[in-house]
C-alpha cells in the first residue's frame, strides 16, 4: 500500500481537514503519480457538500489532477517514470461495452468509475486528487505535453475537455458560429478552444463585467443577456451554443439564437428540470443536446490541441488550507476563473 497525505471532508457541513489515505499496492497495469497539482471544479463542491446526494464520507474530491509518475506497474508501456501526466474525471470502466470499445468510456453501459467517490470494481471508494499521490490504471492516465505548465493544465484535465468535446462533435471550426454562455471556469476555456478552432466565437453573459476579459480569450463578440435587446439582435444567429451555466435559464430565449440545424448543448447541471416549448425546437429544426466529459483518447487530444495553441486555464493557485476558503469564492463566483491547489502544501 501507499501512504498519501490528502485533504478530506467527513460531513456535509464540515470543514476540509489533513489526513492520511491508503493507495491501493501497484498491480502489473498501474502507475503511481505524485500529484502536482489539483484543479478545484464545482463538481467537488457539489458532492463535498452532498448537493447531488450520495457522498460517501469521507470523501477526498478532485478530478482535475497533474503530476509525475513516480514508478510503474511490471506491464505498464505508455507512460515512464518522470513522465508528466494527467488523470481525468474517471479511472476505471468496463473496456467491454460499444461505448467503451469506441473510446467513449465516459459513457460506459456498465458504469465508469469516478475518480472519487465512486466505488470501484474492487469494492472500494475511490479518493481523489486533493492528496499528494494516487495510483491508476495506465489507460487512464494521459499525458501533458511539455508545452503546457502543470498548474494550467489541471483544469484542462474537466473544464477543457468538458468544452473541447461537444466543439469538436458539433464541428466548432471555420466558417461556424458558436455562441458560449457563462464566462466561469468552463466558459472561459470553451472561448479560448473555439477561437482555436476557427469559429467566429461570442459569449453571451448575463452582464458586460467580463467582456474585457472575453475578448483577450479570443471572442469575436460580448453581450449581456440581462439586455432584452440581445435575444432580439441575436435571433437565428448560431450554427452552436454550449451553455456552461448551472442554473435555469430560459431556454426557448436561447434555442431562438439558433439558425436552421442549430444546436444548444447542455454542460451545465440546473438544480431543476429544463422547460422547453416544442415550437422552439421545430423551429429552424433546432436540436437541445447534452455532453459530458469526453474518452480517454479525446482527453489526450484535447491536451495535444491545447499545447499546440497555447491554451491553459486562468488559474490561481492555493494552499490546500484555503480549500474551504475557496470553495465559497466559487459558490460567490470570485474567481477567475479556476482556482489549484498546490498539492506541495498538502
Amino acid at each position: 500500500m501507499v501512504t498519501a497525505a490528502a485533504y478530506a471532508v467527513t460531513s456535509a457541513e464540515g470543514a476540509f481537514e489533513k489526513t492520511t489515505i491508503e493507495r491501493r499496492e501497484l498491480g502489473p497495469l498501474d502507475i503511481l503519480i505524485e500529484i502536482k497539482f489539483a484543479g478545484i471544479c464545482h463538481s467537488d463542491i457539489h458532492t463535498a457538500r452532498n448537493e447531488w446526494g450520495g457522498t460517501h464520507y469521507p470523501v477526498v474530491p478532485g478530478h482535475e489532477i497533474a503530476g509525475v509518475v513516480t514508478a510503474v506497474g511490471s506491464e505498464v508501456t505508455r507512460h515512464h517514470v518522470g513522465d508528466r501526466v494527467g488523470v481525468g474525471c474517471f479511472v476505471d470502466s468496463c473496456g467491454e461495452c460499444d461505448a467503451c470499445r469506441a473510446g467513449e468510456e465516459q459513457y460506459c453501459a456498465n458504469r465508469v468509475t469516478g475518480t472519487y467517490n465512486a466505488r470501484g470494481r474492487d469494492g472500494e471508494w475511490t479518493q481523489g486528487g486533493y492528496s499528494t499521490h494516487i495510483v491508476v490504471t495506465e489507460r487512464f492516465v494521459v499525458s501533458i505535453p511539455d508545452g503546457l505548465e502543470l498548474d494550467v493544465a489541471a483544469p484542462l484535465l474537466c473544464a477543457g475537455i468538458t468544452l473541447y468535446s461537444p466543439l469538436a462533435h458539433w464541428g466548432a471550426g471555420p466558417g461556424k458560429k458558436v455562441a458560449v454562455i457563462g464566462l466561469g471556469g468552463l466558459g472561459h476555456v470553451g472561448v479560448k478552444i473555439a477561437h482555436a478552432m476557427g469559429a467566429e466565437v461570442t459569449v453571451l453573459s448575463q452582464s458586460l463585467g467580463k467582456k474585457e476579459d472575453g475578448l483577450k480569450f479570443g471572442a469575436d463578440h460580448y453581450y449581456a443577456t440581462s439586455d432584452p435587446e440581445t435575444f432580439r439582435s441575436l435571433r437565428s444567429r448560431f450554427d452552436l451554443i454550449v451553455n456552461t451555466v448551472s442554473v435555469n435559464l430560459d431556454i426557448d430565449a436561447y434555442l431562438s439564437m439558433l439558425a436552421i440545424n442549430g444546436t444548444l448543448v447542455e454542460l451545465g447541471l440546473p438544480e431543476k428540470p429544463i422547460e422547453v416549448r416544442a415550437f422552439s425546437l421545430a423551429a429552424n429544426r433546432r436540436s437541445l443536446a447534452g455532453s459530458m466529459v469526453g474518452g480517454i483518447a479525446q482527453t489526450q487530444e484535447m491536451l495535444d490541441f491545447c499545447a499546440e495553441h497555447g491554451i491553459g486555464a486562468e488559474i490561481e493557485v492555493i494552499p490546500a488550507s484555503d480549500i474551504d476558503a475557496a470553495y465559497d469564492r466559487v459558490v460567490a463566483s470570485d474567481v477567475r476563473y479556476r482556482f489549484v491547489i498546490d498539492a506541495a502544501t498538502i
